[in-house]
């Protein structure tokens, strides 16, 4: 409901690497991302499938970062974006009633390569590595400043490093902050991955 602080935010989603936003109902032709029927199907043994939906004021499901491989427009309301495995993205789910908010929940996923043990989650085909989830707006809200937070110092929400979506759902869930994600975690991060190989 308008004015009782339960409304979702505005909904944005990066179209490149930098930081350049566009609304989530902006048609994907004219950024060149929409790929046919045809494409999407030879890949989907390989993709992560998120289907978003948006009624305005009812449910708007959205991500709020990632870097999908492929889009589909199914309807004016409904669209499907494609993930490559071991993608990292953000997905908002938000409904409500005449009453008001009736569902708020972030989930941060990994997608996942064939063969790959998963969860499943709605809206999310087949499902992913859930590294965190939240439920309720407050909380979403938090993790949300969490994600503005990486991206005021300039990094991608979907490059940093998994364990720490994780570590802030520990630290989270038992009612603490969690640290901050600064350039000098994510070097070593990426140090790390060279590392593993």
């Amino acid at each position: 409901m308008p004015g009782s602080g339960d409304d979702p935010p505005a909904r944005r989603e990066p179209i490149t690497s930098q930081l350049t936003w566009r609304p989530i109902m902006t048609c994907a032709a004219s950024s060149g991302q929409q790929q046919g029927r045809a494409s999407l199907a030879r890949s989907a043994d390989t993709l992560t499938h998120v289907e978003l939906t948006h009624i305005e004021k009812r449910i708007e499901n959205w991500i709020r970062f990632g870097r999908h491989v492929s889009e589909q427009i199914l309807d004016r309301r409904r669209r499907v974006l494609s993930f490559r495995p071991g993608s990292v993205f953000g997905f908002i789910r938000w409904a409500a009633n005449d009453f008001g908010t009736v569902a708020s929940r972030i989930d941060i996923v990994r997608s996942i390569a064939p063969g790959e043990a998963y969860q499943t989650l709605p809206f999310i085909r087949p499902g992913g590595e859930i590294l965190l989830t939240v439920d309720g707006w407050a909380k979403v809200r938090q993790v949300l400043q969490l994600v503005d937070d990486v991206e005021a110092v300039g990094l991608d929400a979907c490059d940093v490093a998994p364990d720490h979506w994780r570590h802030v759902a520990n630290r989270m869930s038992v009612g603490q902050v969690p640290r901050a994600y600064t350039p000098e975690r994510h070097q070593a991060w990426l140090k790390r991955r060279e590392i593993e190989g």
